[in-house]
């Protein structure tokens, strides 16, 4: 199996300042064992800020980052890597590395400072990279250099990487950036089936409306509503975080959220 058994993940009171200035204020939430949250948000909500605390890759100045109850941070970096998995929405490399290679360095974590020995444990990685390529369709892109890649087919390369970490936690920063409409719902598709505890930000409300379980909302570095998909995404909750005019209806086929857009409201105002 590629994920590992999935585990809770939370913030408790988190707080990031960056030159004075708040990304994150006094954020509280948490994400159940094995069910998918989309974080949402306008641009410059804190969503990407958020993400990079819950990887723990950005400490918080105030609150704690929980992973299955204890504290993300009192963790080493090898551990956190074991657990959590993040796909950053813009991954490069100067390295002249294929596909392969770059999926290859998730098993980073799990390695120690020899190669793997023949048997069952070269056996466990061939298995899990094998699951990995297949999971993102990426088999015939292996032997391709990373730069020859178009951003579609970095993201899904990315994926397989952040696959075979074989995390019980998935962190995705705009994964659906640069996919086609099949690879957006197929992306979303195999992390939903995954079964693993999953956090993606997106901008696209109706695949969050299709995919997620929950959903988070952030607004100006807050928290402004968070829980099932179809109580949160409401005309009202888009109108306060977006600015938009939207009807939310009950999707006749699926019985999910429906989105439609009616126009702009008047841009808020700071009191």
């Amino acid at each position: 199996m590629i994920a590992a058994n999935p585990v809770g993940l939370g913030a408790e009171s988190v707080g990031v300042r960056v030159d004075g200035a708040a990304l994150l204020t006094d954020v509280t939430l948490g994400f159940a064992p094995g069910r998918t949250t989309g974080l949402l948000g306008p641009n410059g909500a804190g969503k990407t800020t958020l993400l990079r605390a819950l990887a723990g890759l950005r400490r918080p100045q105030t609150g704690r980052v929980l992973l299955d109850g204890g504290d993300l941070y009192a963790l080493s970096v090898r551990r956190r890597a074991r657990q959590v998995a993040f796909m950053e929405q813009q991954a490069d490399t100067a390295l002249p590395l294929t596909a392969r290679q770059v999926i290859d360095l998730g098993r980073t974590p799990h390695r120690g400072r020899w190669p793997v020995p023949a048997g069952s444990a070269a056996a466990h990685e061939q298995s899990v990279l094998a699951e990995a390529v297949a999971a993102t369709d990426v088999g015939g892109l292996l032997d391709r250099t990373w730069s020859s890649l178009s951003g579609g087919e970095r993201q899904r390369v990315q994926l397989a990487r952040a696959l075979v970490q074989e995390p019980a936690v998935l962190l995705l920063d705009e994964p659906t950036n640069h996919l086609d409409l099949r690879y957006q719902l197929g992306f979303l598709e195999t992390v939903r089936g995954l079964g693993i505890t999953t956090v993606a930000a997106l901008h696209d409300l109706e695949l969050a409306a299709a995919y997620c379980n929950e959903v988070a909302v952030l607004l100006d570095g807050r928290l402004v509503a968070h829980g099932p998909t179809s109580e949160v995404l409401t005309s009202s909750t888009i109108a306060h975080a977006y600015g938009v005019d939207a009807t939310v209806e009950r999707h006749p086929r699926h019985d999910r959220p429906h989105i439609r857009w009616n126009g702009l409201l008047p841009e808020r105002t700071e009191s």
